[in-house]
């Protein structure tokens, strides 16, 4: 629904995971774009929306034009609700249980929550009649074990419950699509990140300890798999593709890629460099951080992004290394200032 807004146009989207990395950059690009935002959040005894904080204004404000909702994609009920209450204009889902290690300690769940959580979600657009477009975020673990590179034509071969998940979500708005001329799309986005990366992710593990390392807070580093390659590219850039997407004549499918790929081993090596230490004299190999099935490859064939949406990525492999360094580097700077004047930390946790 299009409302008026001192005389001008205001789209509004509904972003699920609003909180997350891709959620705080979606918001900051939609604002810019003159959007209404409406995000789902999770109630929480603590408040876990450091990434948006810089974007909200207090409700009260006349000027406010990003809103929380409390909701949850286990719900049915709860979504169909908020849909008629916003009646937005796009839909970015990307609200999920995305931690594919642990996906496996927490199959069920994610299977509810990754899965089932979209197909609750399209039905709530099938029961309002909302004329909404969607977009689901899919994933390039969905490939697998699928020789690279891969495409929108590469069959899925999924090594986790997370990309089983994710399958799942993928196939039922291609039918949701078929079934009820739906406008939604889905986004198969190979790994993306930035400073605002969870710290349990390994990139941003990486970089977190380096930084840390540096500074004489932290002694060494526990990985899994080194050898796995990754095709990674910037969060920021990928959240533009999200967008197209959604601006298209008529819905698709679109992989997002740089069509670059490195191994952690690479991406760990590049990170203390930079910092003028030797990685192998920090990081050690944990079993426990293996997964029972690995994703060897994953390397994207974005052709079909940029010949149709006319995207492609701006921040190259290097680059994203310095911005994610620079970051931690700072946060770990506050974090030595603080220990140095007696002041226990919490963040010296290692994980």
């Amino acid at each position: 629904m299009i409302v008026e807004d001192e005389g001008v146009c205001m789209k509004k989207a509904l972003i699920t995971g609003i909180t997350g990395q891709d959620g705080s950059y979606l918001a900051e690009l939609l604002l810019a774009k003159g959007y209404e935002i409406h995000g789902l959040i999770r109630r929480a005894s603590t408040f876990n929306t450091d990434r948006i904080d810089h974007l909200y204004k207090d409700f009260h404000d006349p000027k406010a034009r990003v809103y929380l909702h409390y909701g949850d994609l286990a719900i049915s009920g709860q979504l169909t609700d908020l849909l008629q209450e916003v009646r937005p204009d796009e839909i970015y889902h990307l609200g999920a249980q995305s931690h594919v290690r642990v996906s496996f300690d927490m199959p069920e769940y994610t299977g509810d929550v990754t899965g089932l959580g979209t197909i609750r979600l399209l039905e709530a657009i099938r029961k309002t009649g909302i004329e909404a477009r969607f977009y689901q975020a899919s994933s390039s673990e969905m490939f697998g074990a699928a020789p690279p590179p891969q495409s929108e034509t590469t069959p899925f071969q999924p090594q986790s419950p997370y990309a089983a998940a994710k399958v799942y979500a993928y196939y039922v708005i291609r039918n949701y699509r078929d079934a009820y001329q739906l406008f939604a799309a889905n986004g198969i986005l190979f790994n993306h990140e930035s400073p605002r990366r969870g710290e349990t992710f390994v990139t941003r593990k990486i970089t977190r300890a380096a930084a840390r390392i540096k500074l004489g807070l932290q002694e060494k580093l526990y990985l899994g798999n080194l050898e796995a390659k990754r095709d990674w590219g910037f969060a920021g850039d990928y959240v533009e593709a999200m967008w197209l997407i959604l601006q298209q004549d008529n819905p698709d499918d679109y992989v997002i890629a740089t069509g670059e790929t490195h191994s952690v081993r690479e991406f760990a090596e590049k990170v203390f460099a930079k910092l003028g230490l030797d990685y192998q004299k920090y990081v050690l190999i944990d079993p426990r951080y293996f997964r029972p099935t690995e994703v060897d490859v994953l390397l994207g064939d974005s052709t079909k992004a940029r010949k149709v949406l006319h995207w492609r990525p701006k921040v190259g492999f290097d680059q994203l290394i310095d911005m994610m360094v620079a970051a931690d580097l700072e946060t770990a700077e506050k974090e030595k200032t603080l220990v140095d004047a007696g002041y226990a930390c919490g963040s010296t946790r290692v994980i």
